[in-house]
């Protein structure tokens, strides 16, 4: 599996962004109101996905005090990432697209609180996109350099 490219997951969201922009400024009025619960449930996967980078780092640099990982748990792992880096990239966008329409409209109550909802929105999912590279980059096997820099 090769590692996941920063630029593609850019160009999904951009890619997203503007079809949620172009859908969502046509049936604006017809939409429900944003829920906030994205936030908290995409920081703590985020939160969860660089635990799991920091505790696997350690765990394929075999640090003391560290069980050594079972291989196939590591793919299930960097197969984790990869699709949370998309998943990321993908609703970042649709909130991103949603933030660009109700901007627009901050004269008035209810779109300057979605406004603000699909913001934190956004940003908790960069983070869960950040996490996941590092998770996607944790899991990668040493080379040898990297293990002579451990050892010295």
């Amino acid at each position: 599996m090769k590692p996941t490219h920063p630029g593609h997951l850019v160009g999904v969201l951009v890619i997203v962004a503007l079809i949620a922009w172009a859908v969502i400024s046509r049936v604006y009025a017809d939409l429900p109101l944003m829920p906030w619960t994205a936030i908290p449930t995409v920081l703590l996967l985020a939160i969860g996905e660089g635990y799991s980078g920091w505790v696997t780092k350690a765990r394929i640099a075999r640090r003391p005090g560290t069980k050594p990982v079972e291989p196939l748990a590591v793919a299930r792992l960097a197969a984790l990432a990869k699709a949370s880096a998309y998943a990321g990239a993908g609703f970042g966008g649709l909130f991103a697209g949603f933030a660009l329409y109700t901007v627009q409209l901050l004269d008035r109550d209810t779109p300057r609180t979605e406004f603000f909802v699909a913001t934190g929105s956004f940003v908790s999912c960069v983070a869960l996109i950040c996490a996941a590279l590092y998770l996607e980059h944790a899991c990668r096997i040493p080379t040898e350099q990297d293990e002579a820099d451990q050892r010295d």
